[in-house]
């Protein structure tokens, strides 16, 4: 049966515009109609009056891994990070903590209004770890991008350090073959990059995502790189393209940078992670001056919260600062107005997520043809009225209090506040188990 949302103040992020009152036929996965009044005949009609409705949010890059270590890192530099979260806990985890993690990780988005998910997974020692993870995400009917990465421990004596180590094709393959054709779920390459490993292991894994015709994304930044001339390298063997996402982006020059834009590259952004632990400041006003936009994620959940919503609010906050403070030094005067708009930074976690994703012509906004995945906001609520700006509105405004529901691929996940997978307390049972256990097992307790 088709499914009618009605009434409700619709933002399509789309040509189409927006409407301060409009609906949204839904019919199997796809969205058949955004118009102002849309006929019943036949649908289940959805009240959405008093509601604003958006496209469902899309975060870029998490490390999903790390739900049942929610907070433990809260108060950690990136190199306290590397030390106790990836040369430690991480070597604790077993299949089965990747499995309840990834799948609270993944329902906790579903619960905050985002459809779509990047996993970035780099703690997978193992096929089975590879399998859980995969198997957490299914479970919860979220569309997942699953970026396959590897684990980095300290190396032992005798071993050979992971930065040495090239991407292991025959897994990635093995995930591809097995997930072939999924409806919600692709397999891309979370690769070391240059920055991360020897040039040798940068060009085979490059090598390795063009040829399956994957994402290869990449944290850049964070200490000294271990190939400094690594990206020029690469460029000159024409490795570089739009299968290229940067997470971070940290120590690249302006030239570098533009570069990169012209080649069509993507950049993701954890704007409040990055600030918290040391990073430098999100890379957003440098893209912006190259015509170009960030996608966000919230990176570790280890050290901050879920929601995407948020993730917009900061970046949108640090960067309206930065370019406030950069008028100021050069003017003396406070700026006539704010360099973004949030209309902008709502960009950031709908249609450029979806952009890096390469799946722009599927989610990311509202309109006929693409997959039903969206989110209904109570505007209605206390903190959100009243309503001059519905764009404003969500994006400085909504929380997780005011998420609805959710819907993805035209089922819906969340309705009347409650997330649609039954009763969790055995599940959560099991996420603190996890956590307590991995904690314990290397002698730090939260």
């Amino acid at each position: 049966m088709a499914t009618l949302i009605r009434g409700a103040a619709v933002i399509t992020m789309d040509k189409q515009g927006d409407l301060r009152q409009g609906d949204i036929l839904v019919d199997g996965d796809r969205i058949v109609e955004v118009s102002p009044a849309i006929p019943a005949a036949g649908a289940d009609v959805v009240d959405a009056t008093g509601c604003i409705v958006i496209p469902g949010l899309v975060n870029a890059h998490m490390h999903t891994w790390q739900t049942a270590l929610r907070g433990v890192a809260a108060n950690w530099t990136l190199l306290e990070y590397f030390k106790k979260m990836h040369a430690g806990l991480a070597t604790a985890f077993g299949a089965q903590d990747l499995f309840i993690a990834t799948r609270m990780g993944a329902l906790n988005q579903l619960n905050c209004g985002t459809t779509t998910l990047a996993d970035w997974c780099h703690n997978n020692p193992t096929p089975e770890h590879n399998d859980a993870a995969i198997e957490g995400l299914l479970s919860t009917g979220i569309r997942a991008a699953f970026f396959h990465g590897t684990p980095k421990p300290d190396p032992k004596p005798g071993q050979i350090p992971f930065w040495e180590v090239p991407h292991p094709r025959g897994e990635v393959e093995r995930l591809l073959k097995a997930h072939q054709g999924h409806a919600l779920l692709s397999i891309q390459a979370a690769v070391l990059g240059p920055h991360y490993s020897t040039l040798e292991v940068a060009m085979h894994d490059f090598r390795m995502a063009r040829e399956l015709g994957l994402i290869a994304s990449l944290h850049q930044g964070g200490g000294a790189a271990r190939t400094p001339d690594g990206w020029e390298r690469l460029e000159a063997e024409g490795l570089l393209g739009p299968n290229i996402n940067i997470v971070h982006g940290h120590a690249l020059s302006d030239e570098q940078l533009k570069r990169f834009c012209d080649l069509g590259m993507s950049f993701s952004a954890a704007a409040e992670s990055e600030m918290s632990q040391g990073h430098g400041h999100p890379l957003t006003g440098r893209l912006r001056q190259f015509g170009r936009a960030p996608s966000l994620g919230v990176d570790l959940e280890s050290v901050l919260s879920g929601d995407m919503l948020t993730q917009a609010r900061v970046a949108l906050g640090i960067q309206r600062s930065l370019d406030n403070v950069a008028y100021r030094e050069a003017h003396g005067t406070i700026p006539p107005t704010s360099t973004i708009t949030t209309r902008e930074a709502l960009s950031w976690v709908t249609i450029e997520g979806a952009r890096m994703l390469q799946q722009q012509d599927r989610i990311g906004s509202l309109a006929a043809g693409k997959q039903a995945d969206l989110v209904v906001i109570r505007a209605s609520d206390l903190n959100m009225q009243p309503v001059h700006d519905p764009v404003s509105s969500v994006v400085l405004q909504a929380s997780l209090a005011n998420i609805d529901s959710v819907m993805v691929a035209g089922k819906w996940k969340k309705r009347a506040g409650k997330l649609l997978a039954g009763d969790l307390s055995a599940d959560l049972q099991k996420l603190r188990a996890s956590g307590e256990k991995i904690t314990r097992a290397i002698g730090l307790v939260s």
